[in-house]
């Protein structure tokens, strides 16, 4: 393995290429860990970035949710058929109350159909979870319970109230408990009050200017809200590593839950990442003949990416305070991987042909429509003889990430007529867009994870 200073120089030569003002990056190899620093924390104050500077998780917070459930299984508390109903007694979930069919092993494999971006502000009390979670019986169904796959932050909320009810306490204390303290974590945290006692970054929008927000709201916590460093994170990482044992030699998490976790359960209908599915909390996909199991997070103006081998026992995360690091990302772990088990990740896709008019075979129009969820509007229209998509950004999250109207062009990414590409800058990665129907028929756009019928 490379060097600390070889890494950083790295780091910082890709992230300068990138536009990223802040990142660390991790690895964990053989035993070692190197740890890398590049830029500022904020780029108003100049604050230089350090190894021990804290970045938001987002979505990786996931794991550390998922992992405190099957601990809760693992004490015999609760099964993956365990129903949101017998777990959260009197809850009303969506508007045609499908807890009685809504299981645990469905939230943590994004499978329960309820609308996942509810991003609803319920304070900053102890009761905010659970008051988020009340509010549930009003969220739509995107589809029926087990008949796709699409990402939904709402779902592990609903297992970090499950974990509250259990334990007797916020998913906050359960966290420490669980996992923070068992694990000597000193700088992971979940509260601003917290962070703005270390070194902690600021998000940057797309001009790298410094965000306005900090945080997404503390009702979302289970499913995005932990802010840490990359060796404590690192640290998280090694116990799905080991087996779910401590480096003290204690076990945190029984070793077949280890192993349940990354275990392939639903296909994620991703044609850029071909064999991708997800596990119990893990997204899980093939680089070359092995296979990786990881999460990325994004929250307001931060980026991270964690990423293991469960086989090589390696791990490697990047923490950035950058809306758009996927660049940075592909560049530094393609290295750090191919390096350290001589993988690459699958190449992502691009337009089948140079830009311009798609052909008349691929019968454009019966894409053309609005698709809608919680959060989301696409708009999709034919003009010139190419696919047009106006994405808009609606309800709470619209009013925390103050974004505008973007217009992407879909770009045909093979013979299909059902697969394209789009990007926002020339300069950018080519993003995945599918088109397909639900079981009940239903023409719905697939795109960032996520399911979003016609209406």
């Amino acid at each position: 393995m490379l060097k600390a200073p070889e890494w950083t120089a790295r780091l910082s030569e890709l992230a300068a290429r990138a536009g990223v003002p802040g990142a660390t990056l991790g690895i964990w190899s053989d035993g070692q860990e190197v740890l890398a620093a590049h830029g500022v924390l904020n780029s108003a104050t100049g604050v230089p970035v350090t190894v021990d500077s804290l970045f938001q998780l987002g979505s990786i917070t996931k794991i550390w949710t998922s992992t405190m459930i099957m601990q809760l299984i693992d004490e015999g508390l609760l099964s993956l058929d365990t129903s949101v109903a017998e777990a959260l007694p009197g809850i009303r979930l969506g508007i045609s109350d499908i807890g009685r069919q809504v299981t645990v092993g469905h939230l943590l494999t994004h499978t329960s159909g309820i609308d996942g971006d509810i991003f609803t502000d319920t304070g900053r009390g102890d009761d905010c979870v659970q008051r988020y979670v009340d509010l549930l019986a009003d969220a739509r169904s995107t589809f029926g319970v087990g008949t796709a796959y699409s990402y939904c932050n709402s779902g592990f909320v609903l297992l970090g109230r499950i974990i509250e009810v259990l334990d007797g306490q916020s998913w906050d204390a359960s966290l420490d408990d669980r996992l923070t303290d068992p694990l000597a974590l000193t700088q992971t945290v979940t509260l601003p009050e917290e962070a703005i006692l270390h070194r902690a970054a600021v998000g940057h929008d797309g001009e790298g200017v410094p965000v306005r927000v900090w945080s997404l709201p503390r009702s979302v916590g289970p499913a995005g809200l932990i802010t840490s460093t990359a060796s404590d994170l690192l640290a998280f990482a090694r116990l799905h590593l080991d087996g779910g044992i401590l480096p003290n030699g204690k076990r945190l998490l029984g070793e077949d839950s280890v192993s349940a976790m990354q275990q392939p359960r639903v296909a994620i209908p991703e044609f850029a990442a071909p064999g991708a599915a997800v596990g119990l909390g893990w997204r899980l996909g093939y680089w070359g003949d092995r296979m990786i199991a990881g999460h990325d997070g994004d929250t307001v103006g931060q980026s991270a990416y964690l990423r293991i081998d469960p086989e090589a026992r390696v791990a490697a995360c990047l923490l950035t305070n950058a809306t758009e690091s996927g660049s940075l990302f592909r560049a530094l772990f393609d290295e750090v991987f191919g390096r350290l088990t001589g993988v690459i990740m699958p190449a992502l896709p691009g337009p089948a042909g140079p830009a311009g008019p798609a052909g008349p075979d691929l019968k454009l129009e019966q894409h053309a429509g609005r698709y809608e969820r919680t959060s989301r509007r696409f708009e999709v229209s034919v003009r010139d003889g190419q696919l047009h998509m106006l994405l808009t950004m609606t309800g709470d999250l619209a009013g925390i990430i103050n974004s505008e109207p973007e217009e992407l062009i879909l770009h045909p990414a093979d013979s299909s007529g059902h697969r394209f590409v789009l990007r926002s800058g020339k300069d950018d990665p080519w993003v995945p867009l599918s088109f397909g129907h639900l079981p009940d028929r239903t023409p719905y756009l697939y795109f960032s994870g996520r399911v979003t019928p016609r209406v």
